[in-house]
């Protein structure tokens, strides 16, 4: 009983400091998110996705490094891509850069690791998205009589959809309405799809802080090639976000693990998982979605070893400087940070735990519309 209560102060411990250095910048990272909703027009981007080989595989790339959209929400705004005319190259582009990036986790990744990570993790990912869209275009050429592309996401909640009448469209609301709009996204619909993967991101590393021996992670994830191999035979099957993932990989440095293995399972943990292999076949074919797999493992590993010797070259430890960002905070601004994102959070736990409840009445593994629909979030 007593060693039960050691590791669970220990790790609750963990995870509050976790928490306690996250808040401020995961508050930040919600804040551009929601400002890009409403800020970023929609016809804008689909004019500049077209159906180029190269091209547009770039922009769609680019454009997915900020947008805020996890691992599982990536899907259905892909898909809704690819239905407009999206090419195979573009539509992977964007589902590998988006849930492998993201403002949030941009800000996150700065207050738990290291300015190095920071500026490496959007672009490996990057890379690792024209590499796949490229190399998906170029074996499967795109159609010139493919559609514009319109990307649904990132469009303004104006309640209304193509029915709408001119002087409706025409009509833009102000900017204190702007405004308001984007801090409500960001607060509900936002941090409703992340706050569940966020907590159990903080949860688990703060286990693993506790309960995994440093020699264990040592030995193993230490670094080099068979480090990130083994890397990535966990991270490929795991259905994790790319904000949860960052204090898991904070901990796995704390513990020895080299910035590059991390940065490998930083890439791949949200970019790949088993539930969503089902629909990449469905929205890419079966040949695309091997070479998708393929270029984010070649890719990841390809940035995670040219990481850790930026490291070694430089002569930085990660376990020295990891977090020393978040120290620059004061302490009032990171409590009330804390505080506030606590009670924004109350509402989508609140619902993650009813959709539980209703799963066991309904006796299926979906709740809600989804359960009707077949929805996929």
């Amino acid at each position: 009983m007593m060693n039960f209560a050691i590791f669970f102060t220990g790790a609750a411990e963990a995870s509050w400091q976790l928490l306690y250095q996250s808040s401020p910048y995961m508050l930040f990272g919600l804040l551009v998110g929601g400002m890009l909703k409403v800020f970023l027009s929609a016809d804008y981007v689909a004019r500049h996705l077209g159906s180029g080989r190269f091209s547009s595989v770039f922009k769609a790339a680019l454009l997915g490094i900020p947008i805020p959209l996890c691992s599982c929400g990536v899907l259905p705004a892909a898909a809704s891509l690819k239905k407009q005319g999206a090419n195979k190259g573009a539509t992977a582009a964007f589902l590998i850069s988006t849930p492998e990036s993201g403002v949030d986790s941009i800000s996150i990744t700065y207050a738990l690791l290291d300015p190095i990570m920071t500026v490496a993790r959007p672009i490996a990912a990057f890379i690792s998205a024209m590499a796949a869209g490229i190399s998906i275009n170029l074996t499967q050429p795109p159609s010139v009589q493919e559609k514009p592309v319109l990307l649904t996401p990132i469009q303004t909640d104006s309640g209304c959809s193509g029915s709408c009448s001119t002087a409706e469209e025409k009509t833009e609301p102000g900017l204190l309405p702007r405004l308001g709009l984007g801090l409500r996204y960001a607060a509900t619909e936002i941090w409703g799809d992340l706050a569940g993967w966020f907590f159990i991101g903080i949860l688990a590393a703060g286990i693993i802080t506790v309960l995994v021996p440093d020699e264990a992670i040592a030995n193993y994830l230490g670094g080099g090639l068979s480090s990130m191999l083994l890397m990535l035979c966990l991270g490929i099957p795991l259905y994790i976000c790319a904000t949860a993932s960052t204090p898991i990989a904070a901990a796995f440095i704390l513990k020895g693990v080299s910035p590059g293995t991390a940065l490998v399972f930083l890439l791949v943990g949200p970019a790949t998982n088993v539930t969503s292999l089902s629909v990449l076949f469905g929205i890419l074919g079966k040949k695309a979605t091997a070479i998708y797999l393929a270029s984010i493992a070649l890719f990841a590993v390809l940035c995670g070893l040219t990481l850790d010797l930026l490291y070694v070259s430089l002569g930085i430890s990660a376990v020295a400087i990891i977090g020393e960002s978040s120290e620059v905070m004061p302490e009032a601004v990171s409590l009330a940070s804390t505080l506030l994102l606590l009670i924004l959070s109350i509402p989508p736990l609140t619902a993650i735990v009813k959709g539980w409840f209703s799963r066991k009445q309904n006796g299926c593994g979906c709740s809600g519309e989804s359960c009707s629909t077949g929805g996929h979030r």
